[in-house]
Parts: C-alpha cells; sequence; structure tokens
C-alpha cells in the first residue's frame, strides 16, 4: 500500500475511532430536551395563534413590547442562536472551566425577576411585524433544533458554548428557555388589565 494511501486510511480510521468515543446525549437527556422544546413550542402556538389584531399589539407601557413583537424577537433571536451552536460544534472539543447545572439554565426560563437588556440587533421594537409570518419563521427555526434534539449523536457535552457559559447540550435548552421567558412575558402582557377583550 501506497505511504499517501497508508496515511489517509490511518487518518479516517482515528477519524472513526474518536467518533465512537464521543458521548451522545443519554437518553434521559434527550427526553428531557426534546419534551422542553416540545413544551415551548405548543405553548406559544396556543398563546398566540387566536389573538386579534388589536391584542398583538396591544402595548401595557410606553417602554414594553407588544405580543407581536415579542414573536417578531423570537423570529429574530432564534437563527443567531442556531447559528452559535453550530460554531461551537464546529470546534474541538472542549469543556468548560466552571460548568453550571442543567437546573441554571432551566431557572432562566421560569424567573423573570431579572431582565437582561436585548441586543439592538434582536430587538423589534417599532417595527411594522406580521405576526403570523413571524411565528412562521420561528417555528421552522424551531423545528430544526427540534430535529437535533431528537436525532443528534454529537458529543454536545463535550463542547462549550463559551459565550454563554454552557455546553452545547445546555445551549439548546437555554434557547427552549429564551423562549418560555418570553411565553411568560406575553402571558403578562395578556393579564394587563389594559389588554383588549378581543
Amino acid at each position: 500500500m501506497p505511504t499517501l494511501t497508508k496515511s489517509l486510511a490511518g487518518a479516517v480510521f482515528l477519524a472513526a475511532s474518536l467518533s465512537m468515543l464521543a458521548d451522545p446525549m443519554t437518553q434521559r437527556e434527550r427526553e428531557h430536551l426534546v419534551a422542553h422544546l416540545e413544551m415551548t413550542q405548543a405553548w406559544l402556538i396556543t398563546e398566540v395563534s387566536n389573538l386579534s389584531s388589536a391584542q398583538l399589539n396591544f402595548r401595557p407601557a410606553p417602554d414594553k413590547w407588544t405580543v407581536a413583537e415579542v414573536v417578531q424577537h423570537l423570529a429574530i433571536a432564534e437563527p443567531n442562536y442556531w447559528k452559535l451552536l453550530q460554531d461551537a460544534l464546529k470546534q474541538p472539543p472542549k469543556k468548560l472551566d466552571k460548568p453550571v447545572d442543567d437546573a441554571d439554565v432551566l431557572w432562566y426560563g421560569i424567573d423573570r425577576t431579572h431582565h437582561d437588556k436585548t441586543s439592538p440587533d434582536e430587538n423589534p421594537k417599532d417595527q411594522v411585524i406580521d405576526a403570523a409570518q413571524a411565528l412562521k419563521t420561528f417555528l421552522a427555526m424551531h423545528a430544526r433544533l427540534l430535529e437535533v434534539a431528537r436525532s443528534s449523536n454529537e458529543d454536545l457535552r463535550g463542547h462549550a458554548v463559551p459565550e454563554w457559559g454552557v455546553d452545547a447540550y445546555q445551549c439548546l435548552l437555554e434557547i427552549s428557555t429564551h423562549e418560555q421567558r418570553h411565553i411568560l412575558q406575553i402571558r403578562e402582557i395578556k393579564a394587563n388589565p389594559g389588554f383588549p377583550k378581543n
């Protein structure tokens, strides 16, 4: 066998061996991730699908978002988060210096006592918004996230996402908890006394 062919065969064998050493998600991790992503998808659809134009565009206060703006924000932000995840998976495996617990990531979706300022490129305020189209755009991106959760055999735990201080598994979970935060925001808007009846 020529030297070049031997080297190539050795490289292929090494790559295959390394891929077998990678740890895919456990079945339990996969189930948890898929369940959370399915929950946020169904919940958002339920919260916004039957709202009138007046309800979608109701602004509780001058500095607050409308329901339509929340959906638009998700449609804008999700592709950015997808890219963040894909970029992390293209890098060599790397563990976090200070790993965080999955429970901390889950709390991000529940605890709205602290509000982070949205980056300008993801702020939907004062845009002309087609809420139905924004929801459709969001759902298309969400379907890609669900497909990764359902079928990926990548070593998600072995890839750091340093921008968020999480691993790639937790990055997917945090995308879903980010959606959950905004679904809770929608519910706050709908609970406002001035929210239109129809």
